[in-house]
């Protein structure tokens, strides 16, 4: 049971970083003349990096939203486990941390089509996807697994 719940923990951590180097790293989407994420728009002028701030649209401050939501859901779910960990009775479900972490999950994946639609309105063509816009996907699963490994998951003494 103890290596259980390491390995539970370990990957809610796993996704919980995910999470945050997705959100906060600047490669959305990057190409030979510059990168941009959610924050910023960085581009090389004459030899030099130039970053200008993200567009005020409504779409990219909704997946500003939900990705920070989704660490908030996170963060709760895995401070709400170790609570429910010390509190629950024997025989318990955790479903209050399953249900913050599968939010998590639905907020991280709703980021990532947002951004997936509409980001070429807001980026060139010569733009590919990058490796922090991966890394959102590969949270996305990651979350959503540790929220039912939550939701199925017992307490046993």
């Amino acid at each position: 049971m103890l290596l259980l719940l390491l390995g539970i923990i370990l990957l809610h951590i796993a996704a919980l970083v995910l999470l945050f180097v997705s959100t906060i790293v600047s490669v959305w989407t990057s190409s030979e003349a510059g990168t941009s994420d959610l924050w910023t728009n960085c581009s090389i002028v004459n030899g030099g990096y130039h970053c200008n701030p993200a567009s005020t649209g409504e779409w990219i401050q909704a997946v500003q939203a939900v990705m920070i939501l989704s660490i908030i859901f996170s963060c709760l779910s895995l401070f709400l486990f170790f609570c429910q960990l010390f509190t629950l009775q024997k025989g318990g479900r955790f479903f209050l941390t399953g249900t913050f972490q599968i939010l998590a999950s639905l907020f991280v994946m709703s980021g990532a089509i947002i951004y997936t639609v509409m980001s070429p309105v807001w980026v060139s063509e010569s733009y590919a996807f990058g490796y922090s816009y991966i890394l959102a996907w590969v949270a996305f699963p990651l979350a959503l697994i540790s929220g039912l490994i939550y939701v199925i998951l017992r307490k046993r003494e």
